[in-house]
């Protein structure tokens, strides 16, 4: 595993990378951290579908018009192009997988 240290994203969570390499361009996978009573930025992804893999703690998904809750063992698809952001109203973090087909890019972040 190529895991790097955790980090601040401007999408307002903490990553560490799991997979993200050139040599898997057909996927990404890392660990997402959303803090207690935060809420993500609205963006979209260009070129790629994004699946939540919720791993700890419950939260409120919006992917376009569409929010509902979710909680560990729950899996949110969200294909390219497709306004999307996550709220942990939770005082505990709220952690998921984000894996990433093909592999993350930052310049297919769009803040919207």
């Amino acid at each position: 595993m190529n895991k790097k240290a955790e980090y601040y994203f401007k999408e307002g969570c903490y990553i560490e990378e799991w997979l993200n390499t050139p040599d898997s361009e057909a996927m990404s996978i890392a660990r997402v951290r959303v803090e207690p009573n935060t809420e993500t930025k609205l963006h979209a992804l260009l070129a790629t579908t994004e699946r939540y893999v919720i791993l700890n703690g419950q939260g409120l998904v919006t992917v376009e018009e569409k929010t509902w809750k979710v909680a560990a063992g729950d899996v949110v698809e969200i294909k390219p192009e497709q306004a999307q952001k996550i709220r942990n109203e939770q005082t505990e973090d709220l952690i998921f997988l984000a894996i990433c087909t093909p592999r993350f890019l930052e310049k297919n972040y769009r803040e919207l």
